[in-house]
């Protein structure tokens, strides 16, 4: 292979990875070095000189005149008689610089080179790409379904870089195909041997963060200010909001007329139910802003065991838990409290009330555990419920449903 050939060869990767004139010189400057030592022991003693434009390479090798009986270190020294077959005028002390052919290096030394060349490009590459990405975490970021796999969708952006979604980073009801366009988060980039594996995620609180800068110009612009989220991916989000300036209602700058400003990242996070509150230092009405749309009578708050009981009447109770205890379980989450749901007395005395779990022989487990989901643990708070209601509120068949009334009915009446 000649020196050209070798050039033309790098020419080939620079054109495809835009590397710039400064990187491309000094890689391949420490491809040749590289090369010189396996061949020399060392490259102290070479000039490389390198014009990727022309495809011009020369090495030159620099080595100190000696009497022939002197010569002891041949790739730095060179004895008189071999100096003078090159210049007869050569005395000892001088020094002689001598082109080195790549042919000189041998076949292996050249197809290694080679290689090395490739190698080094790649991980120039995957430097870069692992930098630039790693810069990127935190943001919203858009690329093509390439191939969807069981574990995970991988996609590819405009450079051709791949990205994975990985699945336990999707939000539940997501369906791709290839082609379709795809918004998440960067969420970490890691390395895998010497290539970067970039990671996005469209369940994390980051994402429903960003969207809120995207798609609402008072967050973007810092006059709203995103307190906390906290979300069950698909299910239900908890926003909490201020503003430092009074003129401005921070909700209803991010709901809009209508919900119309905030129907579009509903829609991208798939019908996620988002709750917009007003964030405050009040901890007893945050809390209650956070329980919304249930009404609380009234909260006790214990400040040192970060924990708090939270009294409703019964009608309410099911709204603060809400379906499968997400409403309660973001709230706690939003404010940082651990809230116990106390029902106060209603129209039934409660004395004649009975827990669901003293049923346990007839009813099974599993059935109780989906009516506390919903704030129902006694046999009067189901009573009192319409039946309809209960099958839309938790995941029970309406004959089940009707089973379980029948049973506690008769308690009742025995």
């Amino acid at each position: 292979m000649e020196n050209l050939a070798l050039i033309d060869s790098f020419s080939e990767f620079k054109d495809d990875k835009s590397i710039d004139r400064v990187t491309l010189m000094a890689i391949l400057e420490d491809v040749f070095r590289n090369a010189l030592k396996k061949k020399y022991g060392s490259d102290d003693n070479f000039d490389i000189i390198i014009n990727p434009d022309k495809g011009d390479m020369e090495i030159w090798r620099r080595r100190v005149i000696v009497a022939d009986e002197d010569l002891d270190f041949e790739n730095e020294e060179i004895s008189l008689s071999e100096a003078r077959k090159i210049e007869p005028d050569f005395e000892i002390g001088e020094e002689v610089s001598e082109e080195v052919k790549l042919i000189d290096l041998g076949r292996r030394a050249i197809l290694a080179l080679r290689q090395n060349l490739i190698s080094k490009i790649h991980e120039h590459d995957n430097t870069n790409l692992y930098k630039q990405f790693k810069d990127l975490i935190g943001d919203i970021y858009t690329a093509e379904v390439h191939h969807v796999r069981p574990k995970a969708v991988i996609l590819v952006d405009d450079e051709g870089n791949e990205i994975v979604l990985p699945k336990e980073k999707q939000i539940p009801s997501d369906f791709f195909r290839k082609g379709d366009n795809v918004r998440g988060i960067i969420e970490n980039v890691e390395l895998k041997g010497n290539k970067p594996q970039i990671i996005m995620s469209r369940t994390s609180e980051k994402f429903l963060e960003k969207l809120f800068e995207q798609e609402i110009p008072e967050v973007f612009d810092g006059l709203i200010t995103i307190k906390k989220v906290v979300r069950i991916p698909g299910e239900k989000a908890k926003v909490a909001v201020d503003s430092y300036d009074d003129r401005i209602d921070p909700v209803g700058a991010c709901v809009g007329m209508k919900g119309s400003r905030i129907h579009g990242i509903v829609r991208e996070l798939g019908n996620e139910n988002i709750d917009v509150i007003n964030y405050t230092n009040n901890t007893q009405l945050y809390i209650t802003r956070a329980l919304s749309p249930a009404k609380v009578s009234s909260i006790k708050i214990d400040e040192e065991k970060k924990t708090a009981e939270v009294y409703l009447k019964l009608e309410e109770v099911s709204k603060a838990i809400g379906r499968g205890g997400h409403n309660i379980k973001l709230a706690g989450q939003l404010t940082g409290y651990e809230l116990d749901v106390i029902r106060e007395g209603n129209t039934i005395a409660d004395e004649d009330d009975v827990e669901l779990t003293e049923f346990s022989d007839e009813i099974d487990g599993w059935i109780i555990d989906e009516f506390a989901k919903i704030g129902l643990d006694t046999a009067r708070s189901i009573l009192n419920q319409d039946v309809n209601d209960l099958v839309r509120r938790t995941d029970l068949e309406e004959e089940t449903i009707l089973e379980v009334i029948k049973i506690l009915k008769e308690e009742f009446e025995d």
